[in-house]
C-alpha cells in the first residue's frame, strides 16, 4: 500500500488560484471508456484471482461463480489498475486540470450488488491511489498541476422517494446508513491522497446530505477540511432532480457546506443543460461547475455528439460567464475534453460573488 499523504495547504491554495486564473477543466467520462476495452469477466475479476482480489486488512473473499463482476467497473482499480491509469492519463494529457477516482460506485451500498461490501476500502484508496499515478506521470511530462477529485455517485437507493407505489412512506435506505458508508468510501479516497471530495451525479439532495455529512466526520478524523465539489443532475425537461429540486433550491440545500463548486452533470447534453447552469450561476456564491453528456443517447445507448461541438455548447458556458470549471460526463473522450479546453481558453472564469 502506498504511503498515506494528505494533500498540503500549499497544494490546495495552489488549486484556488488557478481557479482565479482562469477556467479549470475536469477529465470526461470512466464508464464508456471502460465500456469501449470490451473487457470480459476474466479482465474483471483479474489474473490469478480465483477466489477474488483484495485479500488484505478490510476485504473478504468472495467467489466468482456467485457474484459475476462483469460491469462492476470500480473493481478495475485492483484487477485492471494500469487500464484505469491510462484512462486518466489520457484526460490529462487531454488538457484536464482535475481527475476523477473511478470509485463512483464504490459504497457498501453499491457494491452489494456484486457481493463486495468487504471490499470498499481496498477500493476507495486504490481508486484514489491510481488516479494519482496518473496525475503525477502527466505532470512529470508537462509541469502542470494535475488534482485528484474522489469520486463519490449517489448510490442506487432514494431516500427521499419510495421504491413501492403501494407503500409511499417505505424508504429502501435511511439516513445514517448512507452517512455510514459514504463515511467508508470517503475515508478510503482521503486515505488513498485525493486532493478534493466530489459528490456527484446527485438525484437526491437527502442522500447528497448524508454524504457531505460523512465528509465532515472524515475531515474531522484526519485534522483538515478538503474542498468539496457538489454537483447534481437533472432529469428531464422539468428542470428539476428526481426529487423535485429546481436548481436554484439544490443550491440553497446545499450551500451550508460551503463547496468549493457547485453544478450539474450527466443527464443532459450541454445544450439543454445550459438554462439550469444559468439559474445556479446568477445564486451561487461560490464557483460553478458543469459537465454535460456528450448530447442525449441514441436508440442503442450510445453518444454520438462530436467533440467540435460538444465543445461548442460548453464554451457558450464561458462565453455567458456562468462557469468556473467544466468537463464531461457520459460520453466525452479525451478528444471531447482536448476539444473543450481549447475552446475556452479565450474566456475568463466566472466571477464569484463576493
Amino acid at each position: 500500500m502506498e504511503a498515506f499523504r494528505l494533500p498540503g495547504p500549499a497544494r490546495l491554495a495552489e488549486l484556488r488560484a488557478l481557479a482565479k486564473e482562469r477556467i479549470l477543466v475536469l477529465d470526461g467520462a470512466m464508464g464508456t471508456m471502460i465500456q469501449a476495452l470490451d473487457m470480459t469477466e476474466e479482465d474483471f475479476v483479474g489474473a490469478g484471482h480465483e477466489r477474488g482480489p483484495g485479500h488484505g486488512p478490510g476485504c473478504r473473499h468472495w467467489h466468482r461463480s456467485e457474484h459475476p463482476q462483469k460491469g462492476n467497473n470500480d473493481l478495475l482499480v485492483l484487477t485492471q489498475p494500469k487500464a484505469v491509469e491510462d484512462i486518466q492519463f489520457q484526460f490529462a494529457m487531454a488538457g484536464a486540470d482535475i481527475l476523477e477516482t473511478n470509485t463512483f460506485s464504490s459504497t457498501s451500498i453499491a457494491q452489494a450488488d456484486y457481493g463486495l461490501e468487504a471490499a470498499v476500502h481496498d477500493l476507495n484508496v486504490a481508486g484514489a491511489q491510481v488516479a494519482r499515478r496518473a496525475a503525477d506521470r502527466a505532470t512529470a511530462r508537462d509541469g502542470r498541476a494535475r488534482f485528484v477529485a474522489g469520486a463519490v455517485g449517489p448510490t442506487n437507493r432514494t431516500a427521499s422517494i419510495s421504491p413501492d407505489v403501494n407503500d409511499p412512506g417505505f424508504r429502501a435506505v435511511g439516513f445514517d446508513q448512507l452517512r455510514v458508508a459514504y463515511g467508508e468510501q470517503i475515508d478510503g479516497l482521503i486515505e488513498g491522497g485525493a486532493d478534493l471530495i466530489l459528490i456527484e451525479t446527485i438525484f437526491d439532495t437527502l442522500n447528497a446530505k448524508a454524504a457531505i455529512f460523512a465528509a465532515f466526520e472524515s475531515f474531522a478524523k484526519v485534522g483538515r477540511r478538503l474542498p468539496i465539489m457538489i454537483s447534481g443532475t437533472i432529469t428531464d425537461a422539468s428542470g428539476r432532480t428526481l426529487s423535485g429540486q429546481t436548481p436554484t433550491a439544490f443550491w440553497h440545500s446545499v450551500a451550508h457546506a460551503r463547496p468549493f463548486t457547485v453544478g450539474l452533470n450527466c443527464a443532459l447534453g450541454a445544450a439543454a443543460m445550459r438554462p439550469h447552469m444559468a439559474e445556479i450561476a446568477a445564486v451561487a456564491t461560490t464557483r460553478t461547475c458543469a459537465y454535460p453528456n456528450a448530447g442525449l443517447p441514441n436508440a442503442f445507448g450510445l453518444y454520438d455528439e462530436t467533440p467540435d461541438r460538444t465543445a461548442a455548447a460548453v464554451a457558450e458556458f464561458a462565453r455567458e460567464g456562468i462557469v468556473n470549471v467544466v468537463g464531461g460526463c457520459c460520453g466525452t473522450t479525451p478528444d471531447h475534453i482536448r476539444a473543450i479546453a481549447e475552446a475556452i481558453t479565450p474566456f475568463a472564469p466566472r466571477e464569484v460573488p463576493a
